[in-house]
Protein backbone atom coordinates (compact mmCIF):
# COMPACT_ATOMS: atom_id res chain seq x y z
CA UNK A 1 0.00 0.00 0.00
CA UNK A 2 1.62 3.51 -0.72
CA UNK A 3 0.92 6.10 1.47
CA UNK A 4 0.68 9.86 -0.30
CA UNK A 5 0.89 12.75 1.83
CA UNK A 6 0.64 16.32 0.06
CA UNK A 7 1.27 19.75 1.72
CA UNK A 8 1.93 23.65 0.75
CA UNK A 9 -1.02 24.19 0.34
CA UNK A 10 -2.58 27.72 2.04
CA UNK A 11 -4.02 30.96 1.24
CA UNK A 12 -2.20 33.47 -1.31
CA UNK A 13 -3.45 36.46 -3.09
CA UNK A 14 -4.08 36.35 -6.71
CA UNK A 15 -0.95 36.62 -9.00
CA UNK A 16 1.40 34.48 -6.21
CA UNK A 17 2.69 31.32 -6.19
CA UNK A 18 2.41 28.12 -4.18
CA UNK A 19 4.64 24.72 -4.21
CA UNK A 20 2.84 21.84 -3.52
CA UNK A 21 4.87 18.76 -2.63
CA UNK A 22 3.84 14.83 -2.30
CA UNK A 23 5.68 12.46 -0.40
CA UNK A 24 5.19 8.80 -1.14
CA UNK A 25 5.94 5.61 1.04
CA UNK A 26 6.70 3.20 -1.72
CA UNK A 27 10.19 2.51 -2.16
CA UNK A 28 9.67 1.71 -5.80
CA UNK A 29 8.29 5.69 -6.05
CA UNK A 30 10.79 5.80 -9.24
CA UNK A 31 8.68 3.39 -11.34
CA UNK A 32 5.08 5.05 -10.54
CA UNK A 33 3.38 7.92 -12.53
CA UNK A 34 2.29 10.54 -10.82
CA UNK A 35 -0.30 12.85 -11.00
CA UNK A 36 -1.87 16.22 -9.70
CA UNK A 37 -6.05 16.76 -9.52
CA UNK A 38 -7.87 19.17 -8.26
CA UNK A 39 -11.22 19.68 -6.58
CA UNK A 40 -13.38 22.64 -6.51
CA UNK A 41 -16.48 23.32 -4.01
CA UNK A 42 -19.40 22.13 -5.77
CA UNK A 43 -16.89 20.52 -8.82
CA UNK A 44 -16.13 17.12 -9.51
CA UNK A 45 -12.59 16.67 -9.61
CA UNK A 46 -10.39 17.31 -12.45
CA UNK A 47 -6.53 16.61 -14.08
CA UNK A 48 -3.92 19.11 -13.56
CA UNK A 49 -0.71 17.27 -14.49
CA UNK A 50 0.78 13.99 -15.00
CA UNK A 51 4.72 13.02 -15.05
CA UNK A 52 5.90 9.97 -15.91
CA UNK A 53 7.71 7.77 -14.17
CA UNK A 54 11.63 9.04 -14.78
CA UNK A 55 10.26 13.07 -14.83
CA UNK A 56 11.37 12.99 -18.49
CA UNK A 57 7.46 13.51 -19.78
CA UNK A 58 5.02 15.76 -18.13
CA UNK A 59 1.80 17.11 -19.57
CA UNK A 60 -0.18 19.73 -18.23
CA UNK A 61 -3.92 20.16 -18.73
CA UNK A 62 -4.67 23.54 -20.79
CA UNK A 63 -6.35 25.82 -17.71
CA UNK A 64 -2.91 25.82 -15.85
CA UNK A 65 -0.23 24.98 -19.00
CA UNK A 66 2.17 28.09 -18.70
CA UNK A 67 1.14 28.49 -14.85
CA UNK A 68 1.77 25.06 -13.51
CA UNK A 69 4.90 23.05 -13.35
CA UNK A 70 4.93 19.20 -12.35
CA UNK A 71 8.25 17.77 -11.17
CA UNK A 72 9.83 15.05 -9.29
CA UNK A 73 12.62 13.90 -7.25
CA UNK A 74 13.05 10.21 -7.47
CA UNK A 75 15.87 10.21 -4.72
CA UNK A 76 13.25 11.81 -1.84
CA UNK A 77 10.40 10.17 -3.15
CA UNK A 78 8.51 13.75 -4.02
CA UNK A 79 6.21 14.59 -6.57
CA UNK A 80 5.45 18.60 -6.81
CA UNK A 81 3.59 21.04 -8.50
CA UNK A 82 4.95 24.49 -8.67
CA UNK A 83 2.33 27.18 -9.28
CA UNK A 84 2.73 30.78 -10.37
CA UNK A 85 0.37 33.57 -11.79
CA UNK A 86 -2.51 32.08 -9.05
CA UNK A 87 -6.04 32.90 -9.93
CA UNK A 88 -8.99 32.77 -7.90
CA UNK A 89 -10.39 30.24 -9.79
CA UNK A 90 -7.38 27.45 -8.77
CA UNK A 91 -9.16 27.51 -5.63
CA UNK A 92 -9.32 23.45 -4.58
CA UNK A 93 -8.57 20.85 -2.79
CA UNK A 94 -5.40 19.46 -4.44
CA UNK A 95 -4.78 16.00 -4.68
CA UNK A 96 -2.06 13.65 -5.76
CA UNK A 97 -2.05 10.11 -7.18
CA UNK A 98 0.18 7.38 -7.85
CA UNK A 99 -0.77 5.16 -10.91
CA UNK A 100 1.13 1.85 -11.20
CA UNK A 101 0.37 2.15 -14.96
CA UNK A 102 2.28 4.07 -17.72
CA UNK A 103 2.73 7.96 -18.54
CA UNK A 104 -0.87 7.28 -21.03
CA UNK A 105 -3.12 7.33 -18.02
CA UNK A 106 -2.83 11.19 -18.30
CA UNK A 107 -5.83 12.18 -16.19
CA UNK A 108 -7.98 8.98 -16.20
CA UNK A 109 -8.75 8.92 -12.44
CA UNK A 110 -9.54 4.79 -12.35
CA UNK A 111 -6.50 4.27 -13.51
CA UNK A 112 -4.27 5.59 -10.42
CA UNK A 113 -4.00 2.89 -7.57
CA UNK A 114 -3.15 5.71 -5.09
CA UNK A 115 -4.42 8.90 -3.82
CA UNK A 116 -3.37 11.67 -0.95
CA UNK A 117 -5.88 13.25 1.46
CA UNK A 118 -5.66 16.62 -0.45
CA UNK A 119 -4.39 19.95 0.19
CA UNK A 120 -6.62 23.16 0.04
CA UNK A 121 -5.28 25.96 -1.73
CA UNK A 122 -7.50 28.91 -1.84
CA UNK A 123 -6.78 32.10 -3.77
CA UNK A 124 -8.21 35.67 -2.89
CA UNK A 125 -8.81 38.14 -5.60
Amino acid sequence: QVQLVESGGGLVQAGGSLRLSCVASERTFSILTMGWFRQAPGKEREFVAVISSSGRSSIHDDSVKGRFTISRDNAKNTVYLQMNSLKPEDTAVYYCAASRSDFRVRGEEDRYDYWGQGTQVTVSS
